[in-house]
């Protein structure tokens, strides 16, 4: 892994900054910037680098569940267990999602990166180059002692305009809340304490003995506590002020910011650099669609080049089709059996029974035909009771006998038992099974 160029290290120690002073990140989704805060000797924070994010997906608000693209915003603690210097996307880093406040809500999701690369789906790309500089960057502060750093993430920087302008979002009460952990990096260029009880981020509050909170249930009740007295001043001051601005915005009726159009955002550094050509979305509409040239990795719908247009029908083709001929498929010839003698045995006429269809189709009989019939039944029967001539044995030689299980059988004998048929029903092989298919290639 590439170390730190000259030109970060002349950055850093212009800035008084130590190579392995502690870090802190934000991003902001709708400016697509990410920042790294770096400590100076003195203690206090100050910008380091601003980045721009190449693209992340979704809408601006919280990510919720599994497979909505959303990409997380809230106060995350990223460690050295979450670096991943093996990712698919060159080099990236957990953003712990979901983290305490998210689970309290029931949000689902894992995954959720910032790594290289320029494709999104609930992350936040950076590119190669730029992820390769932010990676090394946390890597030098853990290698010096720093447990982890915050990773702070916010729908856009959260000034008062900002939030007048967002004022009818529905996620305006949620941002509300994570203003209060903005401000208070704002006023102190420290990174808050945050911690989560009642389903909400709470902000560098101490018990009586002025130590942090630690709830262990951010569903249960917050435990008594106050505003740390050591940064209380600058904080309320610094509040008191943005809230009197958003108050005056307001009053103002300031315009509502427009809605977010397409799926996420990319700075413009990298939209600028891209080409747009017509295509038809999965509706059949046309559309503008985003072509990116030479290295920038490929993105296929940046944010503000999906634009609607009326549909267009492509026009029918006056030239005649040719269709492509195929040779008809012929029969597989079998195998010649030979022939095999059967001797047969005279069997006597069995009369069936016959369906309602062939009743129907015969004609009506008379009274008088049928006493005919039954007279000529009654002589039958008189004539059977007869004793037969006694069989010589020569004669009984003569007649083969007769097999217990005759290969060939009348379409009306009695099926072998257990065959699955029934009676009057023949055998048949189904047209798709493998021998019927395959029985040429055997």
């Amino acid at each position: 892994m590439a170390p730190l160029s000259d030109q970060m290290l002349k950055l850093m120690a212009d800035k008084n900054m130590e190579k392995g002073s502690p870090i802190l990140i934000r991003v902001f989704k709708d400016e697509s910037e990410l920042e790294v805060w770096k400590q100076t000797r003195d203690g206090q924070y100050a910008l380091l680098k601003t980045y721009p994010i190449c693209k992340w997906s979704g809408d601006l608000g919280p990510k919720k569940k599994e497979g909505d693209r959303q990409a997380p915003e809230g106060f995350y603690a990223i460690t050295p267990g979450l670096m991943n210097p093996n990712s698919n996307y060159y080099l990236a880093f957990n953003t712990g999602f979901p983290n305490a406040y998210d689970r309290s809500h029931g949000y689902t999701g894992s995954e959720l990166m910032v790594h290289g690369d320029c494709s999104s789906r609930g992350c936040y790309a950076m590119t190669d180059e730029q992820i390769q500089e932010i990676y090394a960057l946390a890597r030098d502060s853990f290698f010096a002692g720093q447990r982890s750093f915050q990773f702070d993430a916010f729908p856009f920087r959260m000034t008062a305009l900002n939030m007048a302008k967002h004022r009818n979002n529905p996620n305006f009460a949620f941002w509300k809340m994570l203003k209060v952990g903005y401000d208070s990096f704002e006023a102190t260029k420290q990174p808050p304490e945050v911690a989560v009880c009642e389903q909400r981020y709470v902000f560098d509050q101490v018990d009586t003995d002025n130590q942090p909170i630690d709830p262990r249930n951010p569903r249960g009740k917050c435990p008594v506590s106050h505003l740390d007295p050591q940064i209380a001043d600058a904080v309320l001051d610094y509040r008191r002020a943005e809230q009197v601005k958003m108050a005056n915005y307001i009053a103002e009726n300031v315009a509502l910011a427009p809605p977010h159009v397409g799926d996420g955002g990319m700075n413009p550094v990298f939209a600028a650099k891209l080409g747009t050509q017509e295509g038809y979305d999965p509706s059949g509409q046309l559309v503008q669609m985003a072509q990116a040239p030479g290295w920038l990795p490929h993105v296929p719908n940046p944010p503000g080049t999906t634009i609607p247009r009326p549909q267009v029908q492509p026009e029918e083709s006056q030239q005649p089709v040719e269709m492509a001929a195929a040779p008809a498929p012929q029969a597989v010839p079998l195998p010649e059996q030979p022939p095999r003698e059967v001797t047969r045995t005279a069997a006597a006429p069995v009369k069936l029974r016959g369906t309602n269809t062939e009743f129907a189709a015969k004609p009506r009989q008379t009274v008088a035909h049928l006493a005919s019939v039954r007279h000529e039944a009654a002589k039958s029967h008189e004539t059977a009771r007869a004793a037969p001539a006694p069989q010589t044995r020569e004669t009984a030689e003569a007649v083969p006998p007769k097999k217990a299980d005759s290969d060939i059988r009348a379409a009306y004998a009695t099926p072998v038992a257990g065959s699955g048929l029934l009676m009057g029903a023949q055998p048949t092989v189904p047209a798709g099974s493998f021998a019927s298919r395959w029985s040429g290639v055997q």
